[in-house]
């Protein structure tokens, strides 16, 4: 097909301000969410992890279910169950305990 260039699964991007950090999830503008597979700085291209299932911070005291919708604080940098002032990321896979610090999500597309 002449009009295809990727798959999605892992997407080249800009860094945004203050640039990324490999494996650190990151939120670039409204909607588009990732692991960076590399550290870049502002403005460099980097490789964006758009769809896969990876062990994400969460909310400090929140457990949560598998099966549960889960919106990125891009303030704390967290996954929580908020909607509100949140951009929802991901799907748990994996049941999660108030006292862990990562939840075992998938991440939508």
């Amino acid at each position: 097909m002449q009009n295809y260039s990727k798959s999605g699964d892992v997407i080249t991007v800009t860094a945004p301000v203050g640039g990324v950090v490999s494996g650190v999830p990151v939120l670039i503008g409204a909607a588009l969410f990732g692991i960076p597979a590399v550290t870049a700085a502002a403005g460099e291209s980097f490789e964006l992890l758009r769809k896969a299932q990876a062990p994400l911070p969460k909310a400090a005291a929140l457990a949560i279910t598998a099966g549960d919708q889960l919106y990125w604080d891009n303030t704390a940098k967290v996954l929580n169950k908020t909607a509100s002032g949140n951009t929802l990321v991901a799907i748990a896979v994996l049941d999660a305990l108030a006292a862990d610090t990562t939840v075992e999500a998938v991440l939508l597309q």
